[in-house]
Parts: C-alpha cells; sequence; structure tokens
C-alpha cells in the first residue's frame, strides 16, 4: 500500500519516521512545505505541495493535525483529488462529531474512513508505541492494520465511526484526573521537605505507581516542562470531551477544574509546556 501522511508535528515527524522505516510512507505534506521538504530528504519520500496532490497517488491517506476545523479543512481537500476505493485514516484528536461528519464527505467519494486517535506522546510516536482507538469499519481496519502496526504497540476497534474519538475521550480525562493528583501530591511532599526522587521512586513502586509519574515527575519538581504533550493541546482536547459530556448528560467536574487550571497557565504563557506544568499551580509559591 502506498502511505502518504498529512501533518508533520511532533507526533507526526515520529509516526513518519517509523512508517517509512517499515517502507509504507510515500509522501508527506505539512502546511509549512520546509518541515515536509526536509523530513522527506531525510527519509528518501516524496514532499507535497498540496493536499491534493498528495490524496491523488496513493492508497492510504493518514492525517495528524490538531483541531476539528483542521481535519475537515484537510478533507475536504482530500476528496478533491483522492481515487475510490481509497481509504483516510485521521489520527487527530477531535470531536465524534467531526470524525462522523469527515465519513460522511469520504462515503460520496466512494472512500472510507476510520478514526484513529492515539495515546502515548511524543516518545510513543518516536518509539513506535503509541495505543490506538479506532472507529469504523472492522474490515476496512484489517485491511490497513500492517500500516498502523507500524506506528503503534496496541490497536483496538472500538466500534463504528467516531468511537475511537469518544474513547479518545476517555483518555483524555483519566489523564487531566492523574495529572491533578500527581502534582497535587508531589507538592504536598515538596513542602513536607521530603527528598523528592525518593518519594518519586518509592511511590512509583506501590498502589499509587502510574506512567506519568515515572516519566514525568522528576522533571516537574525540577520546574522543567519540555513538552511530550502540550498543555494547550490537552485544553483544547478536554474541551471537546466537556461538549460530550454535556451532550451526554454526564458531569465531568473534573474536566471543569482542570481546564480553568489550564487556563490560568495558558494566560502567563505556558500553553506550550508539557501538562506537567499544572505543577507550577499546586507550588506554595505558585501564582494561583
Amino acid at each position: 500500500m502506498r502511505v502518504g501522511l498529512i501533518g508533520l508535528g511532533a507526533m507526526g515527524l515520529g509516526m513518519a519516521r517509523n512508517l517509512a522505516k517499515a517502507g509504507y510512507l510515500t509522501a508527506v505534506y505539512n502546511r509549512t512545505f520546509s518541515k515536509a521538504e526536509a523530513l522527506a530528504s531525510e527519509l528518501q519520500t516524496q514532499a507535497c505541495e498540496t493536499i491534493e496532490q498528495l490524496a491523488g497517488q496513493v492508497d492510504v491517506v493518514l492525517i495528524c493535525v490538531s483541531a476539528d476545523k483542521d481535519v475537515l479543512m484537510v478533507v475536504d481537500a482530500i476528496v478533491k483529488a483522492v481515487h475510490p476505493n481509497s481509504l483516510v485514516v485521521d489520527m487527530s484528536t477531535v470531536s465524534s462529531e467531526t470524525a462522523m461528519l469527515a465519513a460522511q464527505k469520504l462515503a460520496e467519494k466512494q472512500v472510507a474512513f476510520l478514526d484513529a486517535p492515539v495515546s502515548g506522546g511524543v516518545e510513543g510516536a518516536n518509539k513506535g508505541t503509541l495505543a490506538m482507538m479506532v472507529g469504523g469499519d472492522a474490515g476496512v481496519l484489517e485491511k490497513v492494520r500492517p500500516v498502523l502496526a507500524a506506528m503503534t504497540a496496541r490497536i483496538e476497534h472500538m466500534g463504528g465511526v467516531g468511537a475511537g474519538q469518544a474513547c479518545k475521550a476517555v483518555n483524555q480525562i483519566m489523564c487531566a484526573g492523574i495529572n491533578q493528583a500527581v502534582t497535587e501530591a508531589l507538592a504536598f511532599a515538596e513542602a513536607q521537605g521530603l527528598p523528592m526522587e525518593k518519594v518519586i521512586e518509592v511511590v512509583s513502586g506501590g498502589a499509587a505507581g502510574n506512567w506519568f509519574l515515572q516519566h514525568r515527575g522528576k522533571t516537574m519538581t525540577q520546574n522543567q516542562f519540555p513538552p511530550g504533550f502540550k498543555l494547550a493541546l490537552h485544553h483544547k482536547d478536554l474541551k471537546i470531551a466537556q461538549h460530550m459530556a454535556q451532550h451526554a448528560g454526564v458531569g465531568c467536574s473534573l474536566t471543569i477544574t482542570t481546564l480553568a487550571d489550564y487556563a490560568k497557565l495558558m494566560a502567563k504563557g505556558y500553553g506550550d509546556e508539557d501538562i506537567s506544568a499544572l505543577y507550577r499551580l499546586k507550588q506554595k509559591r505558585s501564582f494561583n
């Protein structure tokens, strides 16, 4: 299968490299063409100047962009050039409604669509160890599974179109809760004058241990917040989850609290830092 990837942000770069390593990558596109050109030179593949140019020459189009409006703009460009019986897989994090609308637009061109958001951060994208939650036809997923497996360690079919995005919203709400718990607990430990590295090590080995504590605990307590997952992007994702929760009539108080906390941090210019920057608000000397 000839595969094209649209979107070469922090996640897309790692995905592209793993696709190329597996021998699938035919072409790449990025809004900033120079970025696509540089990566194409590195991976010995083609950089396309337009989405239409990419869509017209591949069997599978992969999308990895930031927001709902971006996904729909990309899909509108794809339908102008894509061949019938091609396949589009959107790995962005957007609403279920956007996934359904994208699927409808592509179905009019006899093109199948899967919503397949991922979890695992930049590290997972670079290492090819992402977890992928897929909505759409199960048979279509099996057809493209070898391509997706080049970027992931786990692929789960969640149901029809939109189910992948609904599961990703679950993931993002849970990440908010873990972020709140870990940052608050470590700020408490710091206020107690405890040796922070030892706290992180011993707690990681017990019932409260988790990936976020292990991989972000030491950096946050050193006031270092290099982005594995940008705070502003998590804020965007939680707004989607909040909208979905309201539509379903489900309470989401933790999501609302985290949105408010993130808004404070973004107002101070911390939106491009890792979500562990929430630690700034929890410390004794915070600007809260």
